[in-house]
């Protein structure tokens, strides 16, 4: 039997994603069909409130796999691999569970920052270089690059990131928003999955209704995320877990959520 590409482990809470590609943990079609049923199951999987994403080794995602690139050698096969990488970023970031970049390593680039910037938080290791050197290639990001960069991070530095290839650092990329945090690397997989346990540790209907807002947000015009916003927060007025939040902040304890 093969060695798996992408295995899952679940502790109070937290699925950690690990790819174990080596040596650069690039995404072969077969690690990202891997990777697509790993966010399936952790979805479905009620006992699963947070999720963190990893690489094996010394490297988060060097990128795609250049051979496989390589084959690409019509537009009916570019689009179809494209489509296939997209629809699969998409399930992460349409998780109703939070989902943590921990980007690890020498290198995040390419689609491994493609994948980075799909996950709804990203903590990096200060060493990590990070990039979309596509355009090197003659080809440019297909993965989700061109869309959720400048989203993140605005779209002039974007296109300056995008149309040179050039790479920046963890420092570099927390002062322009591209990640939340930057830690020693020895640190980066800890706090990632602290951040998830803490995210893990509060009212599970709150946290789902506060990500369907804001992923509704990012595909609305701002008055229909306000009225979505508004309806959400007004769901969990209803609920028990508001009680108990108000109850507990008033007695001066720590809520116990029963997330209904």
């Amino acid at each position: 039997m093969a060695e798996q590409l992408v295995s899952t482990r679940i502790e109070d809470g937290v699925a950690t994603v690990i790819i174990n590609n080596p040596p650069a943990n690039t995404l072969t079609m077969a690690v990202m069909t891997e990777l697509e049923a790993a966010i399936d199951a952790l979805v479905a999987d009620a006992a699963v409130k947070t999720a963190v994403i990893t690489g094996a080794g010394n490297m988060f995602v060097a990128g795609a796999d250049i051979r496989e690139v390589a084959a690409l050698d019509s537009a009916a096969k570019g689009r179809t691999v494209t489509l296939k990488g997209q629809a699969i970023f998409a399930k992460i970031e349409q998780s109703p569970k939070p989902v943590i970049a921990a980007v690890n390593g020498l290198f995040c680039l390419g689609g491994g920052l493609e994948l980075a910037m799909a996950c709804h938080m990203r903590v990096a290791s200060e060493r990590v270089r990070m990039g979309l050197p596509e355009i090197d290639l003659g080809i440019m990001p297909g993965f989700g690059g061109t869309q959720r960069l400048p989203r993140i991070v605005g779209p002039s530095k974007a296109a300056e990131l995008i149309l040179t290839g050039d790479k920046i650092t963890g420092v570099e990329a927390k002062a322009i928003g591209l990640v939340n945090k930057v830690v020693p690397e020895a640190e980066v997989l800890k706090q990632a999955q602290g951040l998830a346990k803490k995210i893990g540790s509060k009212s599970q209907v709150a946290v789902r209704a506060a990500m369907r807002a804001i992923g509704h947000g990012l595909i609305a015009p701002l008055a229909s995320g306000l009225e979505k916003e508004a309806e959400l927060f007004g769901g969990l007025c209803e609920t028990a877990d508001m009680k108990e939040g108000v109850k507990a902040f008033l007695e001066k304890r720590h809520p116990k959520w029963i997330d209904k």
